[in-house]
């Protein structure tokens, strides 16, 4: 599988606050349990915190930890 890498229109707004993208200091994330989808676009790693935060997307997601490592993934 690959993906192809195509820069953002320079007028990109972030995904959770709106804000130009560019402005700041811009992160892409894909999908890529799904054909990769479309690339979303966050201006900064506190929108894309609080995207995950309040989308609840770590839930069911970690796995549980044990000093010997034999619980985990």
């Amino acid at each position: 599988m690959s993906t192809t890498i195509v820069m953002p229109d320079a007028n990109e707004e972030c995904a959770y606050c709106e804000s130009r993208i560019f402005d700041h200091e811009p992160i892409c994330v894909r999908d890529c349990t799904d054909d990769c989808g479309s690339p979303v676009y966050f201006c900064n790693y506190a929108c894309l915190s609080a995207h995950i935060g309040e989308s609840n997307l770590t839930t069911g997601n970690t796995c549980k930890w044990s000093p010997d490592g034999s619980d985990c993934c």
